[in-house]
């Protein structure tokens, strides 16, 4: 009875899901057709919570290998199906098929996770999820969509925090697609809008204050010689150079001095930094643990975003300009500081979004990581509209009054007085 339900079910379902078309792939995941799209995903979803949502696996079934057979294998597929992955007419059969390696590769698309085919702790993880919260993501997005305060220019890029990712798009089209590293849940990544002005090559870092008291002082206190083997100098007053020797690291709490990471393939921004100036001192830059793309959950960075083949998108920033990509690797292999700006500024947001339909037709999830989609959380990571400018008004000359003509009765009290004065003299 449980699988004519599912069957039955799964058809409308799949229809809704799978008939999208790809023409409107290369549109963004953030643009102003996402909230049309994710309503479409909400109605989606809301079918399949009416229906009873989706069975709940069991731990054994990241153990399945493809050819492995049985009711692990029968309730995976049940699963698939129930939310699109898996066509109707792949269900019959338990044995772990290519049916069912494609399904799974479409979930973990779907979740971005790395498409392997097999069920791993992270699939099983997001395969569990109760489609409750999947209508709880998606009623958020649209929610923050519904009070956007983002202006869809041109030419934009957005970075989106619990995906890890980040598209540039020009005139409606997602031009480059990249991996990023953004905040842990201890120091998360913040949720803006500012405008990208320049590009740096091989920049210094300047490690904010926060993070000298997290990490550096702790590690002084450790390893005397981090500073030194980190290529690192301490700053005083007029930028004198301090010896880390001379400074009491075990009572340290409140430095006075600055710590300044010298230039270099070492240097925690890597040999490129993307300025874009805001409020919250944060930035997308190069990274010299380039390891950290190949993980699927890319939270570790104090709040700045590292980007996977940010050469790459800073050219695309450039574009128009001298500073195509193997120009840029040429003067970084100089080793000299240099700062290009922008023939014209480009807007750039960071957005939480965890649950979209893509233009692709395909429904996107990410663990919200940071757990803002409660309603007070909702209200935090929504982009807000910029403030205009106060307008200065020029000042206006007043008029000044005439200079009145003395009064005939001043004149002579005064004289009289003058005469008694000299009088009494």
């Amino acid at each position: 009875m449980y699988c004519s339900f599912v069957r039955s079910s799964a058809v409308a379902v799949a229809a809704l899901i799978l008939t999208v078309g790809v023409a409107r792939a290369q549109e963004p995941s953030y643009g102003p057709n996402t909230y049309d799209r994710t309503l479409e995903a909400l109605v989606t979803h809301e079918e399949i919570a009416s229906r009873g949502g989706w069975p709940r696996l069991v731990g054994s079934v990241s153990a399945l290998k493809p050819d492995s057979q049985g009711p692990d294998v029968v309730a995976l597929k049940q699963r698939l199906m129930l939310s699109g992955d898996l066509p109707p007419t792949a269900l019959p059969g338990d044995i772990y098929d290519a049916a069912t390696i494609a399904a799974v590769k479409r979930f973990q698309v779907r979740h971005g996770l790395s498409d392997l085919g097999t069920v791993g702790r992270l699939t099983l993880k997001a395969l569990n999820v109760p489609v409750e919260v999947r209508l709880n993501q998606l009623t958020a997005t649209l929610e923050r969509l519904k009070s956007n305060g983002f202006v869809f220019a041109e030419r934009y890029v957005v970075v989106n925090i619990p995906g890890a990712s980040v598209e540039a798009v020009e005139n409606g089209v997602v031009q480059r697609k990249h991996l990023a590293v953004v905040g842990r849940p201890d120091r998360p990544s913040p949720v803006l809008q500012a405008n990208i002005t320049s590009v740096n090559l091989n920049p210094y870092w300047t490690v904010p204050t926060s993070i000298v008291k997290a990490d550096i002082i702790p590690k002084m206190r450790k390893e005397p010689d981090f500073i030194v083997k980190s290529n690192m100098r301490l700053l005083g007053a007029e930028n004198r150079e301090i010896d880390p020797a001379t400074v009491n690291w075990a009572s340290l709490t409140s430095p006075y001095f600055t710590v300044r990471q010298d230039f270099g393939p070492l240097n925690a921004l890597g040999q490129l930094k993307i300025d874009m100036p805001n409020t919250e001192a944060v930035y997308m830059h190069d990274t010299p643990k380039k390891t950290l793309f190949r993980s699927d959950v890319r939270f570790n960075s104090s709040g700045c975003a590292r980007i996977e083949g940010v050469r790459d998108l800073a050219a695309w920033l450039l574009e128009g300009t001298e500073w195509t990509e193997p120009a840029i690797e040429a003067e970084i292999a100089k080793g000299e500081r240099k700062d290009i700006r922008l023939k014209k500024a480009v807007p750039v947001a960071w957005v939480y979004l965890t649950g979209w339909q893509g233009a692709d037709g395909l429904v996107q999830f990410r663990e919200d990581i940071y757990g803002l989609d409660t309603p007070q959380g909702i209200v935090t990571s929504t982009i807000q509209a910029r403030k205009p400018k106060p307008k200065v008004q020029p000042a206006k000359l007043e008029a000044r009054p005439a200079p009145a003509a003395p009064s005939p009765l001043v004149a002579p009290a005064r004289a009289a007085t003058v005469k008694a004065v000299t009088a009494v003299n």
